[in-house]
């Protein structure tokens, strides 16, 4: 037996208040082998994160260790001074976050900053530590490494900046590192490169990885063994094979019930109804250029980006049009012309409708903090004109809180006194008041829960069938949009690629982006099985390739395909196929 390098025993964490004091872990135990990969799930005060922070010693007051120890290699490290600490973190023990931007200083650039982590470390000379900063870069898939040392964090992606993240977690060799929701900010085919990443960190270095994270497919993907927990405690623990396929506690199967399953569709599809919205080859760009005197004196350039090309789709009423893709792809702004927040350039938005609202990916950022949720709710009634006098105005607002799942009493209750799944619910409570015939949901599920995702699903469809209501129903959660939408239509660089019904776009995919995405997408079927990440990620928008990324040999640009091509065409089922589909390449 391999002797544990990061060994966890009864570990508790209090915070003190005026309230009380508050058990945010409780009796936790885990150990951790050299090489190995645990997963640690559950969901929003579950008490994951709060355990990371507790083994790197980042418990801040009035919160404390309150019982247990925490031994690395070892050696106990749950009591030593902060300046004993700070030495062991990086060095020892590492961590990855869940938002690079906020990992990285935005004032410094990249191989700086890993450059100065290094010899913080490790008794290195200045260029010694830079050529093992561009060993790294390297090492975790930052192509072109000698290039993009200089480059602050804002240049590079999502993606490219959560490897940056984990090269500097390797920069001083740490035995073991703790990943705290890397992948849930990035987009399905960047998780899973990241993932990849992960897994060959430990297969190949022998790391040690602590993976906290609310996904159950992320797990499935990565970890040898898996701890569920819940309120604080560990309520199940075992390899994960057996806790995925056998779980023996209620709340574990609970999750496992409500991750939501490529495919699985309980409701019948929707036939053809009059048209609600319609575009028409709708087409957007946004000027990122600098200031005139800067491109006159400093020789730049101007930096179009189209946000939106040439977009065609229509929504039936009563209908579920799921918009898919990347981070990049056009999909909010899609989102933004149906509200009339941006006018198109070229083309038309028509909608047939009297009033539309929206349901944003962030409640809490969306809801006013210092309104409490009845006026929240009663500000579209009274904004329109739709009711008059506060009693009525009132009896409607409690009608509303109703048919979202909330009681009465909750209309005086601020945003910050519920949890997110409730301020959600609020949110589209708001968005019903207006009586809207469509409504526009931006990344509604992403910030939520897995269970509190299945929640919000649920009452969007009760909603939809008992109001007639049509939703755009935008993600870049496929397993999600797949559960709920009618057709789909998948974007890429502001493109919209491919579109036809749910059924018949994620069980046969003719475009090869879609055919990625899929790929991409994780799947409790193939636990264990270690599958290719996808290669690449989504292209600049700001530097379009010159071919298609997908079909290097493809004859045809990327900006001319679709205009100049006959076999990008939509067949009898309204699905658009790819010409290189086609063609022997």
């Amino acid at each position: 037996m391999t002797e544990p390098v990061l060994f966890v025993r009864n570990l508790r964490v209090e915070f003190t208040s005026r309230r009380g004091t508050l058990v945010a872990v409780d009796d936790v135990s885990f150990d951790l082998a050299p090489g190995e990969l645990l997963g640690v799930v559950g969901e929003s005060g579950a008490g994951k994160t709060m355990t990371g922070a507790a083994v790197l010693g980042l418990v801040e007051p009035p919160g404390r260790i309150a019982g247990g120890e925490v031994l690395l290699s070892g050696r106990r490290i749950d009591n030593l001074p902060p300046a004993e600490l700070r030495r062991i973190r990086g060095r020892e023990i590492g961590a990855i976050f869940q938002d690079p931007l906020t990992s990285l200083d935005p004032l410094q650039r990249i191989g700086d900053q890993l450059v100065e982590t290094i010899r913080t470390h490790m008794p290195l000379s200045a260029a010694h530590a830079k050529q093992r900063a561009l060993d790294l870069l390297r090492e975790v898939g930052i192509p072109g490494a000698a290039e993009r040392f200089g480059n602050y964090p804002h240049q590079f992606s999502g993606g490219m900046r959560q490897r940056v993240v984990i090269a500097l977690a390797l920069a001083a060799e740490p035995r073991v590192i703790i990943a705290d929701e890397p992948t849930t900010a990035l987009d399905v085919s960047v998780q899973a490169q990241i993932i990849a990443l992960l897994r060959r960190l430990a297969r190949d270095h022998g790391t040690a990885i602590v993976l906290v994270t609310h996904d159950i497919g992320v797990i499935a993907e990565i970890a040898d063994r898996m701890v569920v927990m819940r309120a604080g405690r560990i309520v199940e623990t075992g390899v994960t094979r057996d806790v995925i396929h056998a779980p023996t506690h209620p709340y574990t199967q609970a999750l496992m019930a409500a991750i939501p399953v490529m495919g699985r569709r309980d409701v019948a599809v929707k036939p053809q109804a009059e048209t609600l919205l319609e575009f028409r080859g709708v087409q957007k760009s946004f000027d990122l250029s600098p200031p005139l005197l800067e491109r006159l004196f400093a020789g730049a350039s101007r930096r179009i980006v189209r946000a939106v090309d040439r977009v065609s789709f229509h929504i039936g009423r009563g209908e579920t049009y799921g918009l898919v893709g990347e981070s990049g792809c056009g999909k909010s702004t899609v989102a933004r012309l149906v509200a009339g927040l941006y006018r198109p350039e070229r083309g038309e938005v028509r909608y047939a409708g009297r009033r539309l609202q929206m349901i944003f990916q962030d409640p809490y950022a969306s809801l006013d903090p210092r309104w409490c949720a009845g006026d929240i709710i009663a500000e579209p009634i009274r904004f329109h004109g739709l009711l008059s006098g506060e009693a009525a105005i009132s009896r409607r607002v409690d009608e509303l809180l109703g048919q979202v799942g909330l009681s009465p009493a909750d209309a005086a209750k601020y945003p910050h006194e519920f949890s997110g799944g409730q301020r959600q619910r609020i949110s589209i409570a708001r968005a019903l008041a207006g009586e809207p015939d469509l409504l526009v949901c931006d990344e509604p599920t992403s910030a939520l829960d897995v269970s509190v995702q299945a929640q919000v699903i649920e009452l969007m469809r009760e909603l939809q069938q008992r109001l007639g209501l049509t939703y755009l129903f935008i993600s870049h959660n496929l397993a999600v949009v797949s559960n709920i939408a009618d057709r789909v239509g998948v974007m890429y660089l502001g493109r919209l690629v491919e579109e036809g019904p749910v059924e018949r776009v994620f069980t046969a995919p003719r475009h090869p982006y879609t055919r990625m995405l899929l790929a991409a997408v994780p799947d409790l079927a193939m636990l264990g099985i270690e599958r290719p990440p996808p290669a690449g990620e989504i292209a600049d928008p700001l530097a379009v390739p010159p071919g298609c990324a997908f079909h290097p040999r493809c004859p045809l640009a990327f900006d001319r395909c679709r205009a100049e091509t006959p076999a990008l065409r939509a067949d009898a089922a309204g699905a658009v196929a790819c010409h290189a589909a086609d063609m022997d390449l």
